[in-house]
C-alpha cells in the first residue's frame, strides 16, 4: 500500500480551464474589426492587420493600422478638450477617474481574458495582479486630482500628452500611463502595442460608460510608424514611453530641441541577490515571481542570479527543483504558471541567445516538460557558467532565462548587481535587515526589493537609473512627471550676451609683464588647461582683465576622475554638506566687495553688490535644503513600507549661464552640492572670471576636492564632450543657447544621460521662484524605491 508521501508525490492539479464566452462574444459583437478611438467616436475600420492569439496562433481581430492624418486628428481633439478638462476642476476630474476604477473592477473578468487572450500570459497573472493594480491606479489618481489645488498648487498640467506602451503589460502600462496623466488635468493620445491592443480598444468603451469629456482620450493603434508620428508631432507636448533602450534613445535623439516633457522606461538586466544567511525556500519563490512571472517578458525580471558562494550549490539544487514543478501550458487554464510568448518572432530571439551561450561553453538546464507544439512557447531556462561580460549575463533576454554566478562578499555582491548598463530594479534576500539596508542603497537602481519580488503599487514610484531611463511611474513622484511648474510660463526670452567695446591697450606696462592667468580647477587644485590655450577677457569697457585657460576634452576627463575619486562626498552626511556650503557663504560674504567689483567689470553692470549679495543667500538657502528634502515612507496595501530615497544623481556636467555669472553660477552648482553630486561645471564664457576668484574661498571652506570641478573654454565645446561622456551622469545647460541646449539633449541619448536644458530661455536668477524650490531639487536627485516587508 502506498505512503501518504508517496501518493503526495502522484498527485497533479487537474485541468481549470477559465471560460472565453464574454470576451469571444465581445469580439464578436464588435464583427472583430476595430477602428480607432478619436475625439469619443469609433473611426470605420479600413487598412487592417490581425491580432492573433500567441498561445495557438489563431486570429482574435482585425486591428486598425492608423495613419500620420489619424495622429493629426487625435492630437488635434485632445488639443480642444485639454482647457476644458482642466476647467472641470481636481473635483470634476476625480469622480470621473472613479467612475473608470469602478468600471474597470466591475468588468474585470472581461479583461483579463480578452488580455490573455491577446497576449499570452496566464490568467491568475491577468485577474491577480493586472487587473487589480490597473484598477487602483485609477483610484489612486483620482485622489490626487482632487488634491492638486493643495498639493501642487504651483504646478499646472502639461498639456497634450503621446503616450507609448510595449506589450507585455497592456492594460496595466495603460493604467499606470492615463491615471496621472488625466489626474493632472491632460489630453491624452495613446498608443498600445502593435500586438496586444484589444484591451486599450475595451478600454474606450469604459471611457464612454464613465463619462470621460470628448478628445479627452484618444487611442490609436498600429506599428511603429504610429509611435514615430506621436513624437515626431508639434502639438505633443509630453512623451512618455515604455519599452526598449534602443527605441528610448530614438526618441531621446527625436525630441532633443523640441522642448517636449520626457520620461522613458526601458530595459533592465535585474540581479536578484541572495546571502548565505536567507530563507532560501522563500528566496526560491521569490525567484519564481522575479523571472518566471508573465515568462520572463518583464522589464524588471530578475534574470541575473547572484548567490553567496557557501549556499550556491544547495540553492541553485532547490531552483532546479521548483523549476521542474512549474507547469507549462494553456495561459487560460488557472492551474499553469507559464503560459504564451507574445510572438514567434521573440521566441527566435530568446533562442538564438541561448544557444549563444550554450556554444560559448555555458551549461543550459531546463525542466523534463514539453510545451505546446502550437503557438509561441519557451520552456524556463537555467543558464550557469557565464562569464559576467557574457551576452546573456548582460543583454535583457526578455524571456524565461536565469543566467546564475556567485559572490563571496557583500562588497562583491554589489560590484556585480552594478556590473551593466541598466539599473531598474533589484532583489536582495538576507535575513540580516542590517545587510539587506547598507546593499540596497550601494545598488545603482530606481527599486530594491527587500526578501520580497516584483511588487508594485500606484503610491510607489517605479522608474530606472542609467539606461533603463528617466523619469517615475506612480507616487507622488509620477505626477510630477505629467506637470510643469508655473514659473517656468514667467521665464524670459533667451538672454542676449551685449557686444563688449574694442579691447583697450592697458596704461602702463604690457599686462603680460604679471601673469594673470586664471586656470581650471580640478581635484581641488588650479591647473594649466591641457592644450596649453588661453584666451583673453575683457572687461565691459574693452579694457584687459585677466587670461582664462581653454579648457578642452582632456580636462573634462581629468575633472570626471576627480568628481569619481570625491565619491565621499555623496556618503557624507546632509548636515556635513550643508556645513561645508554655509561656510562657502561666510567666506564669499568677507570677501563681498572684491566680487560685486570683478562682476562690474566684466559685464558693466550696476546691480553687482545686490548680485553678490543674492549668491550668498542662494548659499544659505541650498544648505538649508541639504538635510531636508527628506524622502518618504509609503505604506502600500502589503504587510512592510516603501521607503522613498532621494538619492545623488551622481556626477553632474553644468554650463552655467552668461548672464549673473556669479548667481547664476552659484544657483546650479550649489543645488547639486546640497544634494551630494559631485559637479563638473563650465562657468559663463562670457564672464567666467566670477567662477575663477571662487577657488580660493573654496580652498578654504572644506569642500573635497573633486566635489566641484571648474572647466572654462567653450560652452558648446565642452557641453558637446560632457554629454557624450560615459561616466558622467547628467548635463545641465543654461546659457540660453537653443541650438546647443538640443545638442546635450540629441547627443546625450547614447547612454540616456538625464538632461535639464533652458532651450531658447533664460532665467530670471534674481527671482527664487524661477531659481529655487522643488522643480530643481527633483533635477537633482533621482528617487529610489526600497521595499521591505513585516516579518517575513
Amino acid at each position: 500500500m502506498p505512503t501518504i508521501n508517496e501518493i503526495l508525490q502522484t498527485m497533479d492539479y487537474g485541468p481549470a480551464p477559465e471560460s472565453t464566452k464574454e470576451a469571444q462574444a465581445w469580439l464578436d459583437q464588435h464583427g472583430r474589426r476595430f477602428g480607432l478611438f478619436i475625439d469619443n467616436e469609433w473611426t470605420e475600420a479600413l487598412d487592417t492587420f490581425a491580432s492573433t492569439n500567441p498561445a495557438d496562433g489563431v486570429e482574435l481581430a482585425q486591428v486598425t493600422q492608423a495613419t500620420a492624418d489619424d495622429v493629426e486628428r487625435a492630437v488635434a481633439a485632445a488639443r480642444r478638450a485639454q482647457p476644458g478638462w482642466v476647467a472641470m476642476g481636481g473635483a470634476g476630474r476625480a469622480k470621473v477617474m472613479y467612475a473608470i476604477a469602478r468600471l474597470l473592477q466591475k468588468h474585470s473578468r472581461l479583461f483579463a481574458v480578452l488580455e490573455t487572450l491577446d497576449n499570452g500570459k496566464t490568467i491568475r497573472e491577468t485577474r491577480d495582479a493586472d487587473l487589480p493594480l490597473a484598477a487602483r491606479h485609477f483610484y489612486h489618481h483620482a485622489g490626487w486630482a482632487a488634491l492638486q489645488s493643495e498639493e501642487f498648487a504651483d504646478y499646472r498640467a502639461v498639456g497634450v500628452v503621446g503616450q507609448i506602451v510595449p506589450w507585455n503589460f497592456p492594460v496595466l502600462m495603460l493604467a499606470w500611463k492615463i491615471a496621472p496623466a488625466l489626474a493632472a488635468g491632460n489630453t491624452v493620445v495613446f498608443k498600445p502595442a502593435e500586438f496586444t491592443s484589444l484591451t486599450a480598444l475595451l478600454f474606450a468603451e469604459i471611457c464612454q460608460q464613465a463619462g470621460v469629456p470628448s478628445g479627452v482620450v484618444n487611442i490609436v493603434t498600429g506599428d511603429g510608424r504610429v509611435g514615430e508620428a506621436i513624437v515626431n508631432h508639434p502639438g505633443i507636448d509630453k512623451l512618455a514611453f515604455t519599452g526598449s533602450t534602443e527605441v528610448g534613445r530614438i526618441i531621446r535623439k527625436a525630441t532633443a530641441g523640441s522642448g517636449k516633457k520626457l520620461s522613458l522606461e526601458l530595459g533592465g538586466k535585474s540581479p536578484f541577490i541572495v546571502f548565505d544567511d536567507a530563507d532560501l525556500d522563500a528566496a526560491v519563490e521569490g525567484l519564481v515571481d522575479s523571472i518566471w512571472f508573465n515568462q520572463g517578458q518583464v522589464c524588471c525580471a530578475g534574470s541575473r542570479l547572484l548567490v553567496q558562494e557557501s549556499v550556491y550549490d544547495r540553492f541553485i539544487a532547490k531552483v532546479k527543483a521548483r523549476m521542474q514543478n512549474l507547469r507549462v501550458g494553456s495561459p487560460l487554464d488557472k492551474s499553469n504558471d507559464i503560459g504564451a510568448l507574445v510572438d514567434p518572432v521573440q521566441q527566435q530571439r530568446i533562442h538564438g541567445l541561448v544557444e549563444a551561450a550554450r556554444a560559448e561553453g555555458c551549461d543550459i538546464w531546463q525542466p523534463a516538460c514539453e510545451a505546446p507544439e502550437a503557438g509561441s512557447w519557451y520552456l524556463p531556462t537555467l543558464i550557469t557558467g557565464a562569464s559576467t561580460s557574457a551576452a546573456v549575463a548582460q543583454t535583457e533576454i526578455f524571456g524565461p532565462v536565469l543566467v546564475a554566478m556567485s559572490f563571496r562578499t557583500p562588497g562583491e555582491a554589489v560590484q556585480l548587481a552594478n556590473n551593466t548598463v541598466y539599473g531598474l530594479a533589484a532583489c536582495v534576500w538576507s535575513e540580516s535587515i542590517s545587510l539587506a539596508l547598507d546593499v540596497a542603497p550601494q545598488i545603482k537602481a530606481g527599486v530594491v526589493w527587500i526578501n520580497t519580488a516584483n511588487q508594485f503599487d500606484a503610491a510607489c514610484g517605479f522608474g530606472g537609473y542609467k539606461e533603463s531611463g528617466f523619469g517615475r511611474e506612480g507616487g507622488k513622484e509620477g505626477m510630477y512627471e505629467y506637470m510643469t511648474a508655473l514659473s517656468e510660463d514667467a521665464r524670459p526670452a533667451a538672454p542676449i550676451v551685449a557686444a563688449k567695446a574694442a579691447a583697450k591697450p592697458a596704461a602702463g606696462d604690457s599686462p603680460f609683464a604679471v601673469d594673470r592667468t586664471a586656470k581650471i580647477y580640478i581635484g581641488g587644485k588650479q591647473a594649466r588647461p591641457d592644450g596649453a590655450y588661453s584666451r583673453a577677457i575683457n572687461g565691459a569697457d574693452g579694457s584687459f582683465l585677466a587670461d582664462i585657460g581653454e579648457g578642452s576634452r582632456k580636462d573634462i576627463r581629468n575633472a570626471v576622475e576627480a568628481a569619481h575619486k570625491a565619491a565621499g562626498w555623496s556618503k557624507a552626511t546632509a548636515h556635513n554638506r550643508a556645513q561645508v556650503l554655509y561656510y562657502i557663504a561666510e567666506n564669499l560674504a568677507i570677501r563681498a566687495d572684491e566680487f560685486a567689483g570683478r562682476i562690474a567689470a566684466q559685464t558693466g553692470s550696476k546691480d553687482a553688490a545686490r548680485e553678490v549679495q543674492a549668491s550668498i543667500e542662494r548659499l544659505f538657502y541650498w544648505a538649508a535644503w541639504a538635510d531636508k528634502y527628506d524622502g518618504l515612507a509609503h505604506q502600500p496595501p502589503m504587510h512592510g513600507i516603501t521607503v522613498a530615497l532621494n538619492e545623488p544623481v551622481g556626477v553632474i556636467g553644468i554650463v552655467c549661464p552668461n548672464e549673473n555669472p556669479l548667481l547664476g553660477f552659484i544657483s546650479l552648482v550649489a543645488p547639486a552640492l546640497a544634494m551630494g553630486n559631485r559637479v563638473v561645471a563650465v562657468p559663463s564664457e562670457a564672464h567666467p572670471l566670477s567662477a575663477t576668484d571662487l577657488y580660493q574661498v573654496l580652498d578654504t571652506s572644506d569642500l573635497p576636492g573633486g566635489a566641484l570641478n571648474i572647466v572654462t573654454g567653450s560652452a558648446d565645446e565642452l557641453a558637446r564632450t560632457m554629454a557624450t561622456h560615459g561616466d558622467i551622469d547628467a548635463v545641465w545647460r543654461h546659457d540660453g543657447s537653443a541650438q546647443g541646449c538640443a545638442e546635450v539633449e540629441r547627443l546625450s541619448s547614447e547612454t540616456l544621460k538625464r538632461t535639464w536644458v533652458g532651450g531658447a530661455k533664460g532665467r530670471d536668477w534674481f527671482d527664487a521662484k524661477q531659481a529655487c524650490g522643488r522643480a530643481v531639487l527633483q533635477h537633482a536627485t533621482q528617487v529610489k524605491n526600497i521595499w521591505i516587508p513585516y516579518g517575513v
